[in-house]
């Protein structure tokens, strides 16, 4: 379908080793983008790059944590170098979770969170602003959580972070329209990753989340990595500021 495509789109993608980030990976190279994604562990980006290649496609990686301000500078150089420092699409996925019960949280467990969640993304948005203005029709896509606007009993700090997140949003959003930067958030509910494989397993849970969902089941990542790529199309071009919930309806449900 005409215009339906990131064709010689830039994109960068944190997180995008596995689970969620790699589902949007994918479909940002399927839909023709040119996608530089990062993760800490390099054997995880050599298997995820491996299995990419398997489909046709090729993809940059970067190892390196998004907590660390060397590799978020080594991101920038690497757009400067590589894209001629112009960029396309940020989408922030990288996070990380704790849980458990506030009280119990050191300064440190929960400072992490904070920092990873929330503070590198604004960060990055910083540090990139000059690529994605440069491009002319830059777009940042946010991923929070469903924990951000209610409480998904994730622990507090995931959903301050969260929650912050769609703040951050918001206010980009506004502040960056006149340099032609569109800021939208994606909030998914609980989805099918490795990282919810543990927590999913446990069918009193699982039981639990699915009556709370009126679709009665769990995401899929693909899924959320549908509606990041149409936040990150220029057939959004009228659309900032915004979140959308990809959650089967639970956040518009008591029951």
């Amino acid at each position: 379908m005409a215009n339906w495509h990131l064709k010689n789109k830039k994109a960068v993608v944190t997180g995008g080793s596995k689970g969620i980030g790699k589902a949007i990976v994918q479909e940002l190279l399927e839909l023709g983008a040119s996608v530089l994604f990062t993760a800490r562990q390099e054997p995880e980006l050599a298997a995820a790059r491996e299995a990419f290649s398997g489909k046709g496609f090729t993809a940059f990686t970067l190892a390196g944590d998004v907590n660390d301000p060397a590799h978020r500078h080594h991101i920038v150089e690497w757009v400067q170098q590589h894209w001629g420092g112009a960029l396309d699409i940020l989408v922030n996925n990288a996070g990380i979770n704790v849980r458990k019960p506030s009280a119990d949280y050191s300064e440190a467990e929960y400072r992490k969170v904070l920092d990873i969640d929330l503070v590198a993304p604004f960060e990055l948005c910083r540090l990139l602003y000059g690529p994605l203005r440069q491009s002319g029709h830059g777009a940042i896509i946010n991923i929070s959580s469903v924990a951000g606007s209610l409480d998904a009993q994730t622990g507090a700090p995931y959903g301050m972070a969260k929650a912050g997140l769609l703040q951050l949003t918001r206010s980009l959003a506004s502040e960056w329209a006149a340099s032609g930067i569109r800021v939208n958030s994606v909030s998914p509910w609980f989805t099918e990753t490795p990282l919810t494989a543990g927590l999913l397993a446990n069918q009193e849970k699982l039981a639990v989340i699915t009556g709370r969902t009126p679709m009665r089941r769990i995401a899929r990542d693909e899924e959320v990595a549908a509606a990041v790529a149409f936040l990150a199309m220029d057939k959004a071009s009228f659309i900032t500021g915004q979140n959308l919930s990809v959650d089967g309806g639970a956040t518009i449900s008591i029951l």
